[in-house]
């Protein structure tokens, strides 16, 4: 993981907007009244639609030190924290209250919500094929029964695995599932390491081992399921309580959206995706493409809105609750919700959506 390091941004940078901002990095922000401006923390890994977090900070739609503001914050007078940390640390980060919101999974959200209420408050994208058994010597997943399929367990990997092992009509039971790290699975098929002729992973160690091992092939990935395997931007109840939580939500879908919208400008297209890929393992505009094509962004308002409001993601919840629990990934399933003002554990909210698109 490369750490994030956002440079304090000139006022100059700012104009139209006038801010009085106490020291770079220290300090509480204050808007041009004169007033503290709350500040709302968000934990972020690399991955293709978390990595457009750090992106923002460094173009200075956002500014991600304590005590300094981009434009979208001035907007929305809200003060937004980036904490970049590995995938786990976010988790630990969110659960224990540490960080007021985190990217995450669909599926890894469920288990903090048992201990913190949680809302989803952003919809950020999509697996649709970024995630891939691969295999050699093997055309078709019967070739792969009573050998080991390495990948990380409790994870969307072995979510991916289980459901395409359903949808083909076979029995879970008929395959060894074995826990190993992504990369390791990855860099033991890439160097011909015997066992390692299965595993199941995601991008960028799908792209990397397809790259090195041409005699690899996709026995299938996560285009199946499309919704499924949704990344997304999650918040604490506890902390969308607070004064400025909702203006942060929003400040956050419209950062999204705000880069996804330049990510689509042919003039800024290229810009925009080397530097998402300068985040997200250092790749470059050509190979970030390709990623893309692999995890789909809701790109814009209506997208998000028509996840959190369709019925799909109802159907896409009961399957992952059913899966979390009879896999032992949580000791039971949190009550879920969908709607601003719903009770529930984990709730869906589409209104912080609604607002970036009003405002």
């Amino acid at each position: 993981m490369k750490n994030s390091s956002a440079s304090c941004l000139p006022l100059l940078a700012l104009a139209p907007f006038a801010l009085t901002l106490a020291a770079c990095g220290s300090g509480d922000a204050e808007n041009a009244d004169g007033a503290p401006v709350p500040t709302f923390s968000l934990a972020w890994s690399e991955y293709p639609s978390w990595s457009v977090f750090g992106v923002a900070d460094e173009i200075g739609l956002i500014d991600g030190k304590k005590g300094a503001m981009g434009e979208l914050e001035t907007k929305w007078n809200v003060d937004v924290e980036l904490k970049q940390a590995d995938y786990d640390s976010c988790i630990t980060y969110y659960a224990s209250s540490t960080a007021d919101a985190a990217c995450l999974t669909n599926m890894d959200s469920l288990n903090p919500s048992l201990s913190r209420k949680t809302v989803g408050i952003l919809p950020t994208s999509t697996s649709m094929g970024a995630d891939a058994l691969i295999a050699v010597g093997a055309n078709s997943i019967q070739d792969l029964k009573g050998k080991p399929v390495l990948g990380l367990e409790k994870s969307v990997s072995e979510y991916c695995f289980v459901r395409n092992l359903e949808l083909l009509g076979e029995k879970e039971a008929d395959y060894t599932f074995t826990n190993m790290d992504p990369g390791a699975a990855a860099m033991g098929m890439q160097q011909q390491k015997g066992g390692h002729e299965a595993i199941v992973v995601w991008n960028p160690f799908v792209l990397d081992t397809l790259a090195k091992r041409t005699d690899a092939k996709v026995i299938f990935d996560s285009s199946t399921i499309p919704g499924e395997i949704l990344d997304m931007v999650v918040m604490g109840a506890d902390s969308l309580a607070k004064e400025g939580g909702d203006r942060f939500a929003a400040c956050i879908a419209d950062t999204f959206y705000e880069f996804a919208k330049r990510a689509d400008d042919p003039a800024q297209r290229s810009e925009m995706l080397v530097a998402l890929g300068e985040k997200f393992s250092d790749l470059d505009a050509a190979a970030m493409e390709k990623v893309l094509e692999a995890t789909v962004f809701y790109k814009d308002a209506d997208a998000g809105l028509a996840v959190f409001n369709g019925e799909e993601v109802k159907a896409t919840m009961t399957k992952v609750t059913d899966f979390c629990t009879s896999h032992g990934i949580v000791d039971k399933a949190p009550a879920i919700g969908y709607g601003k003002g719903v009770e529930g554990d984990f709730v869906f909210d589409p209104s912080y959506i609604e607002a970036a698109k009003a405002k």
